[in-house]
């Protein structure tokens, strides 16, 4: 079974790319690379996003100043309309990770 499951591991990860969603956020990312000004804003968010993240595992939490940068990049993707519609794909291709993590782990939490 061993050599098995990468294969069925193999077969997991083209079915995420089949999906519907997961080809929605491909085409939703090649509309942002494709805007000057959607790309730049989303590589800031990003940038910004990971810095944030960093820090947390660090055990620092973000401060105010963090905090209202967050809200004024959060405002202006929701205003952006490529942003929008790529992070409700994004979202929605969440939903099938989110399942298919509770189905993996499974075994794990059972150990508990």
């Amino acid at each position: 079974m061993t050599a098995n499951i990468y294969d069925l591991a193999n077969e997991l990860e083209r079915g995420i790319r089949a999906l519907p969603e997961y080809q929605t956020l491909v085409d939703q990312k090649a509309q942002i690379d494709a805007n000057e000004e959607a790309k730049t804003l989303f590589t800031e968010f990003s940038a910004f996003q990971e810095q944030i993240y960093t820090a947390m595992q660090s055990g620092q939490m973000p401060s105010e100043s963090d905090q209202k940068k967050i809200e004024e990049l959060g405002q202006k993707l929701e205003d952006n309309s490529l942003l929008k519609s790529y992070l409700e794909a994004q979202q929605a291709l969440s939903v099938y990770l989110n399942d298919i993590e509770k189905i993996v782990f499974s075994p794990l939490r059972d150990l508990n």
